[in-house]
């Protein structure tokens, strides 16, 4: 153990006197990684060879802690700038040959290791480490791209759901596409807070351009028509194709109660304006 202690002594020291060596090195060994340095530099304001010792000196001191916010804080700054993973792997895999190169070198020079048993402690410490950083880094990276997929779906769908007012007390909402469990919960908060904002007297509900809705979305959507009614504004809804007007009567759902059905979006506008 004294020795494997000796040796991450030498480690640092070799990094603060030799940091240009060990720059050469890493940039040899992650031939696709060293043209593109400048590139990510300006792009995400990324130093990756600054980087890379910090990652060293964080898994040679053993902290633990600092790892993980590290790879934490590299895996969004890598998908913010949608830098591709195939270059942190390669980049990442470079360092770990680079410092074992170090490795070898310092017990060569100082024979600090005694036999097999300390390379294999020093090994399986210096693996693991940076396997539970690539593994935060990849986590990080995930959980930061679909957060912001989600967010970019959030907009599309809000940017379907528009709610066009044709008088003071009237605004037609027309539906088009597939309206799926996640659509249907974006149009009850839009149509909802449309009322509590603008206080609509009736809501046009145009489904002409629906080409598909679940029974349980047919669900949803009249439960919908209820708290449009209980908020004071009358439901009317035109468009209703056969097929979904099949598969609401074979599912016992109506509209009638909460709702006002019509025929066509233009024969219902010339009734309320």
């Amino acid at each position: 153990m004294d020795n494997i202690s000796h040796l991450r002594e030498e480690i640092i020291d070799f990094f603060k006197d030799n940091g240009d060596r060990f720059e050469e090195n890493l940039l040899s060994q992650a031939v696709n990684v060293s043209g593109k340095i400048t590139e990510i530099l300006e792009k995400g304001n990324i130093d990756l060879l600054k980087n890379a010792r910090k990652l060293i000196f964080y898994i040679i001191n053993k902290n633990d802690k600092d790892l993980i916010a590290f790879a934490e804080e590299e895996g969004i700054a890598w998908a913010g700038h949608s830098l591709t993973l195939s270059l942190k792997l390669e980049w990442v895999q470079a360092i770990r040959r680079t410092l074992w190169k170090i490795v070898g070198k310092i017990d060569e020079e100082k024979n600090l290791t005694d036999g097999k048993k300390d390379l294999y402690e020093l090994e399986e410490f210096i693996n693991e480490q940076i396997d539970q950083f690539l593994n935060s880094f990849f986590l990080s990276y995930s959980k930061y791209k679909d957060q912001k997929l989600h967010k970019q779906r959030e907009i599309v769908e809000h940017l379907s759901v528009p709610i066009i007012p044709v008088s003071e007390t009237v605004s037609v909402l027309p539906l088009i596409g597939t309206i799926d469990s996640f659509r249907i919960e974006i149009i009850e908060e839009k149509v909802l807070n449309e009322i509590a904002n603008t206080r609509i007297q009736n809501l046009v509900v145009d489904l002409s351009g629906v080409a598909m809705m679940d029974r349980d979305v047919i669900d949803c959507f009249q439960k919908i028509l209820s708290g449009v009614a209980m908020m004071g504004c009358k439901a009317i809804l035109t468009g209703l194709r056969p097929e979904l007007v099949r598969k609401m009567i074979h599912g016992g759902i109506l509209f009638e109660k909460d709702s006002e059905t019509r025929g066509t979006l233009k024969d219902t506008l010339k009734i309320y304006l």
